[in-house]
């Protein structure tokens, strides 16, 4: 399914920023992601200041964002991680 391979793209590791949510096990946080777009950056202003961030990165967070803020959703996130 197309949502567990975006979610996949989000990790939890302690020895990565305190085991906070990140891209692909890099030391970029969701909420970091999320700090940038809601700063009104776009995709591509992101990844031309971020080269080794892809799309699919982008939207995984914001995916995993909108699975929080869905109640229902919490128990998706912790299944899939």
């Amino acid at each position: 399914m197309m949502f567990n391979r975006l979610l996949n793209r989000i990790t939890m590791n302690e020895g990565v920023c305190s085991g906070k949510p990140s891209i692909r096990n890099m030391r970029f946080t969701v909420a970091q992601m999320l700090e940038l777009i809601a700063a009104g950056m776009t995709f591509d202003e992101i990844q031309s200041d971020y080269p080794y961030i892809e799309r699919e990165d982008i939207s995984a967070c914001l995916l995993y964002a909108s699975t929080i803020a869905n109640n229902k959703g919490m128990m998706a996130i912790s299944e899939t991680v």
